[in-house]
């Protein structure tokens, strides 16, 4: 089989944030023949405007990057904090920039989150964005982690109990992955 491109994304813009040390824990811990490629540009996204994103309009660079990153994918993973109950902005706002070209129309994703108070509300808000975009998010692979930071130790190795549950996780997106690249049909709710 071919090598695995997963897109890994952090919603966080903090260099020092827990969602992006639980994706570098998941980068270390993926199965053979899975590369997490990391997208460090959601804070360099413009403002979503409709107005540039209409039928023949030019994206802005940053978003043509964005596009063709998500596009050459061949699956997601976005870790992401919960504020106010919410997605940060930034993460929605370049959601909002992949609406309308589709790049994630029938790609399987899986959902992290190491917020400290829980991050479900966050989860489930963007669990139902993205099933709207057409994605095949993967709720039985998702997972919340809360307090990851005190469960990594210098260097970010993880601790066993939460390298196996990563691996766990990046198993079943490699699983649905080679089920559609074998011409499978792959449900979108955790098979």
């Amino acid at each position: 089989m071919n090598r695995m491109r997963i897109l890994a994304v952090s919603g966080s813009l903090r260099a020092g944030s827990s969602n992006l040390a639980l994706l570098r824990a998941a980068a270390a811990v993926a199965p053979e023949g899975m590369e997490l490629v990391f997208y460090e540009g959601v804070g360099a996204l413009p403002h979503f405007n409709p107005d540039l994103d209409g039928e023949g309009a030019i994206p802005p660079p940053a978003v043509k990057h964005l596009r063709r990153v998500f596009g050459e994918a061949d699956a997601v993973v976005i870790s992401s904090p919960e504020y106010a109950h919410g997605l940060p902005g930034s993460l929605k706002n370049a959601l909002d920039w992949i609406v309308s070209s589709g790049e994630l129309t029938d790609k399987h994703v899986v959902l992290l989150n190491a917020s400290a108070a829980g991050g479900q509300r966050a989860q489930a808000s963007l669990a139902q964005t993205l099933r709207v975009m057409g994605a095949r998010v993967l709720e039985n692979a998702s997972l919340i982690e809360p307090f990851v930071r005190k469960k990594l130790s210098p260097g970010d190795i993880v601790e066993a109990e939460v390298a196996q549950k990563l691996r766990a996780s990046l198993d079943a997106l490699a699983h649905a992955v080679g089920l559609v690249r074998g011409g499978l049909p792959a449900g979108g709710d955790g098979t």
